[in-house]
């Protein structure tokens, strides 16, 4: 897969490894965002199982990261995606350096927090 010459200058080493399904996918449409494509041509320009890109693609809408319209599909605003490209590489740092957060944890403190909010009413 082609990455710019940007991405290749700032980006370390060990994170230029094999890219994941919705990066690839980012990918594809950047570099083609002057066009729109069906789910298929986007699997066959990635690689990626046809099976698995329409849940890829559904997940990168929800983020506001692709476009839908019918049956085509393009990039999404280049300054959402850029932001959750620096998003996501400060999270991987944090995660490397402290440990990933517990999801559990955070919603056993959340319901806590509810418990002791409606107490207060």
């Amino acid at each position: 897969m082609v990455i710019d010459i940007e991405t290749f200058e700032e980006t370390p080493e060990p994170e230029l490894g094999e890219l994941s399904n919705p990066e690839k996918v980012l990918q594809f449409l950047l570099s083609n965002d002057d066009k729109a494509f069906k789910a298929a041509e986007i699997a066959e320009g990635t690689g990626i199982n046809p099976n698995s890109i329409a849940t890829v693609l559904g997940r990168l809408e929800d983020r506001g990261l692709v476009r839908h319209k019918a049956d085509y599909w393009a990039i999404g605003d280049p300054e959402r995606i850029e932001s959750f490209g620096r998003y996501r590489r400060v999270t991987e740092r944090l995660n490397e350096r402290y440990g990933a957060e517990d999801p559990a944890a955070w919603r056993e403190h959340a319901a806590e927090e509810t418990a002791a909010d409606d107490r207060d009413e």
